[in-house]
């Protein structure tokens, strides 16, 4: 191994340093380097490393006074003027004598050591570059290669080979990947674990449709439309409220597109997730009444002191308020943040009876399924053929039949 080596052709591991700029990684190699020469002189305070930017050349200089023979008292710092006359008879006492320290000096032992240690901080040094890159970047969209697919996640690589999961839990439930598929996601959350970093991405949370939005539609990329709330579920339905601060601009239009154009590209990334964009406004009535679409309501009754919300719907209209379900008047909510009561135009509120006062008679499980699709009062079951229940519900008919009977006594 010659004097004058070239580190990064020495050190196989170092020729492509992914995610660390040349500066660190020549301050590591230096910092090494001088911690061999103080376990080899005791002292590295005359010692210079030099390690050229440009191209990993290595160079130890090492600096110790002249001293009169006899006199010296640490070989590490002086020498004597009779043995540095072998070198340089010109040289006196009190002269400075510089010496080039040779790599291979050191012996192999040291050098295996040495890089060892150089594995060990440059892959400490990545592992701490690819988290505060990622960290940085939550809530941002990463376009990935699936490398393996397991029951429960699926792993990730990114352009510079850093590993990404994608949970079960966070892929739309129609997603399906094989190997070397290309996956669009955003990054969700970044931890370390056991000195790795471990980056989790999501298809599943909101600021994904938010940043798919941010690439089909310009107006939203460059500010002149406003994402004001997105509320999922996903692979099933998504509402999108948007404002846009010049007149002149339709917010709605922009997004959906020509001819849907712009939209499709996003619900087929959603694997045909439906996406409502509405139109957002202060005037919480409207407001309710747009996310409620495609519903049309007949009347609106809110009450901001419980937060609640009493629409009036005709009959036809029940079931597009409520939605396939229960989604479409469960992200209306999350949405507008009013709970909204559904009901029909005829009925009067005082006169219905909240589901959960029939839970001596009815089991709780059944209430659930049937708050679950937005029937959330007797006269909203009652107001639905044994049909639509069926249909809407997982209940057996036997038990749809009790239902009806023990809410139609109540009225009697």
């Amino acid at each position: 191994m010659s004097s004058n080596i070239n580190l990064i052709d020495s050190f196989q591991e170092f020729k492509d340093f992914k995610n660390i700029d040349r500066p660190t990684v020549i301050t590591v190699l230096e910092e090494v380097f001088r911690s061999m020469i103080r376990k080899r002189y005791g002292t590295d305070e005359n010692v210079d490393v030099i390690v050229n930017p440009d191209n990993g050349d290595l160079e130890i200089w090492r600096t110790r006074v002249v001293m009169e023979d006899g006199f010296s008292e640490d070989d590490d710092l002086e020498i004597e003027l009779a043995e540095v006359h072998q070198y340089d008879p010109d040289l006196e006492v009190g002269d400075d004598y510089i010496e080039q320290v040779t790599l291979e000096s050191f012996g192999r032992r040291a050098i295996l050591a040495a890089r060892q240690t150089l594995v060990s901080k440059i892959l400490e040094l990545e592992k701490d570059e690819v988290f505060k890159k990622y960290k940085d970047r939550e809530g941002e969209l990463v376009i990935g290669e699936v490398y393996q697919i397991w029951k429960k996640e699926i792993l990730v690589l990114d352009e510079d080979g850093n590993e990404l999961i994608l949970p079960k839990s966070e892929q739309i439930p129609a997603d399906y990947f094989k190997k070397g598929d290309n996956i669009r996601a955003v990054v969700s959350k970044v931890d370390m674990m056991n000195n790795n970093p471990k980056i989790i991405i999501s298809r599943t949370v909101p600021e994904f449709l938010q940043r798919l939005f941010e690439l089909e539609v310009p107006e939203i990329f460059d500010g002149l439309i406003t994402i004001k709330k997105i509320v999922r579920e996903p692979g099933e339905r998504a509402k999108v409220a948007v404002e846009s601060y010049d007149d002149r601009i339709d917010p709605v239009g922009a997004c959906v597109g020509m001819k849907g154009s712009r939209i499709h590209g996003i619900v087929r990334e959603l694997r045909n997730e439906n996406i409502d964009v509405i139109n957002f406004t202060s005037n919480n009535s409207l407001y309710i009444t747009r996310a409620l679409s495609p519903a049309r309501i007949s009347s609106i009754k809110i009450d901001d002191d419980n937060g609640t919300a009493a629409v009036y719907l005709k009959p036809d209209q029940v079931s597009l308020a409520i939605g396939r379900g229960g989604h479409n008047i469960k992200l209306a909510g999350k949405l507008t943040g009013y709970e909204i009561d559904v009901y029909r135009e005829n009925d009067e509120i005082e006169e219905d009876v909240d589901i959960e006062e029939f839970a001596d008679e009815i089991d709780s499980w059944i209430i659930d399924e049937l708050k679950r699709v937005g029937l959330d009062t007797a006269k909203s079951v009652l107001g639905l053929t044994h049909e639509e229940l069926a249909r809407r519900t997982d209940l057996e008919d036997d038990t749809i039949i009790e239902i009806v009977r023990v809410l139609q006594s109540e009225f009697e």
